[in-house]
């Protein structure tokens, strides 16, 4: 939850509504409406902790604060003790030294124990994903507070569909996928901040979308920022434990295919050279495969499947359309095909020809 006390009567009406809906409807609902009904308990039995995977950016291995800094760049002051990092109170956050954007992210925590406070003041940190958009850390298991501010909340604007937290002093996990907010080059919104989270191996955000910068009762607007920024841990006063955090940077566009001009060429062939393919292929790749022509192209059918169209590279080579798929034929020295090889997904299925 945000320090920033912003006095309550200077906000505009609308800030106090949430007016966009993402993946979990925020629709009906006031920011912090306590009326808003808190998610079911449930019991999560996740093994802790878990190990970071080969690819892994390690932020904290319980051995040093390398990786981290203080707000204004100096090192950060929180305490390392039994290879557990310690918010410390007054210590301010703790912000990575790099940038991220597009992550997977992995989190251990400990709400302190025993538990002290209520509310918003009992086991109070966060996860700030780009230092904008944050996953609340509470003591939630035994916690009366509001939806949207419990933890494994989006803060302000998601509750958890659930509430999967474990007692106070007990390590728990938070698996947050986010995907940062594009911008247009005139700083408008092109696609929101989505955030999906798994709360000690139970869906807890799916896919929410973002409707901007969280904050404590504020509806804030997107503003452009850089594709890369620090995340960091909240300090709220509360000696809440971390551990074993680690992150995996994730592809920020679709990997793509080849250029058009990198595809295999075709060659037409006539009606009449066509036809020389037409009849049935026996069961060698364990179905019986029919060529039939249609006007200008060849079609194959796979047993029950409708027919593929077969899109000659050469006399020899043709590939199925839309696919990584081919039939090799195998031709006599007329021209006519003898058998023919289906290749796919690496492996080669030849099927004899079969008398008409």
């Amino acid at each position: 939850m945000s320090l920033t006390r912003t006095v309550l009567a200077a906000l505009p009406l609308a800030v106090l509504f949430a007016t966009q809906a993402g993946a979990q409807s925020t629709r009906r609902w006031k920011i912090h409406d306590m009326t808003r009904p808190v998610p079911a308990k449930v019991d999560a039995s996740l093994p802790l902790p878990v190990p970071p995977p080969s690819d892994a950016v390690v932020l904290f291995d319980g051995t040093d604060l390398s990786k981290w800094r203080a707000a204004d760049g100096s090192p950060a002051k929180w305490t390392i003790n039994d290879g557990s990092l310690t918010a410390v109170a007054g210590g301010g956050a703790v912000y990575t030294r790099d940038g991220y954007g597009d992550i997977q992210l992995h989190v251990e925590w400990a709400a302190p124990s025993p538990g002290r406070g209520q509310g918003q003041g009992r086991g109070n940190s966060g996860v700030f994903l780009m230092s904008k958009y944050e996953v609340q850390v509470l003591d939630s298991r035994d916690n009366v507070s509001y939806a949207d501010g419990q933890a494994a909340a989006v803060y302000g604007q998601y509750p958890p569909l659930v509430n999967a937290s474990r007692p106070a002093g007990e390590w728990q996990a938070y698996d947050i996928v986010f995907r940062r907010p594009r911008f247009r080059p005139d700083g408008s919104v092109a696609q929101p901040a989505r955030i999906t989270v798994f709360h000690n191996g139970v869906l807890v955000q799916d896919n929410s979308e973002v409707w901007g910068p969280t904050g404590w009762l504020q509806h804030l607007p997107y503003k452009s920022h850089p594709d890369r920024l620090p995340l960091y841990l909240q300090d709220h006063g509360n000696p809440v434990l971390y551990r074993n955090i680690w992150l995996r940077e994730l592809d920020e566009e679709p990997r793509r295919g080849p250029d058009r001009h990198q595809t295999k060429p075709l060659i037409t062939m006539a009606p009449a050279m066509l036809d020389r393919y037409v009849g049935k292929y026996g069961q060698g790749i364990g179905q019986e495969v029919l060529v039939s022509r249609q006007g200008e192209t060849l079609y194959a059918k796979f047993g029950l499947l409708a027919p593929l169209a077969l899109l000659p590279h050469s006399k020899e080579e043709f590939s199925l359309r839309w696919t990584a798929a081919t039939v090799m034929f195998d031709l006599a020295d007329d021209g006519v095909p003898r058998s023919l090889t289906f290749h796919i997904g690496g492996d080669a299925r030849p099927a004899a020809r079969m008398a008409d």
